[in-house]
């Protein structure tokens, strides 16, 4: 079976397979990528797929309510995890982006609402569908990836670079980026 050439080692195929691409419009689910893609910064997505488990664990299910509460001790906790990336900034950002989220809850009455519209203007959360022919032609970032990340970081959210947002569009689906000779590209 074909897939998307960076599907490579069983953990990324079951990723590629099961999740990559398809979209997403479960807030939690949302906010798990979010900070998922912004603890991969400087590392490989490989990394956090190994870590990710531990991370729906100590993060409890990525409730964004629950994350926003953590406090100083907590912070100081997750440091000492090996389990997730040991980085104070970003660590810090996820409980940060968790109180950012619930405010655009608020205003947008779903994150889901808010994030897709940077695809999609006309309110119906469709995926933009592209057409590459291989992993090379895929940009890192977009003009939608540029204004996602400008409003995101506006709002208070950090590690939301334009890369990273690109990234979380191709997760959760907001753009449909299996190549031409990939087995899963129409089944988005």
């Amino acid at each position: 079976m074909n897939r998307c050439a960076w599907a490579r080692n069983e953990l990324a195929i079951r990723y590629h397979d099961e999740e990559w691409g398809r979209p997403v419009h479960d807030d939690r689910v949302l906010f798990e990528f979010l900070v998922l893609e912004g603890a991969q910064a400087g590392l490989s997505w490989d990394t956090i797929l190994k870590k990710r488990e531990r991370y729906r664990e100590v993060f409890e299910g990525f409730d964004p309510a629950t994350v926003a509460r953590y406090r100083s001790a907590k912070i100081e906790k997750l440091l000492l995890d090996p389990g997730i990336v040991r980085n104070r900034l970003k660590v810090e950002s996820a409980v940060g982006n968790a109180k950012a989220f619930l405010k655009v809850q608020r205003e947008f009455g779903s994150f889901d609402a808010y994030v897709w519209r940077f695809v999609d203007p006309t309110g119906e959360r469709r995926p933009r569908v592209n057409a590459w022919k291989s992993m090379r032609e895929v940009p890192a970032k977009t003009p939608e990836s540029d204004a996602m990340s400008k409003d995101l970081k506006k709002r208070g959210f950090r590690f939301v670079g334009s890369t990273i947002c690109y990234a979380f569009m191709q997760a959760v689906g907001m753009v449909n980026d299996h190549t031409a000779d990939c087995a899963w590209r129409g089944e988005r």
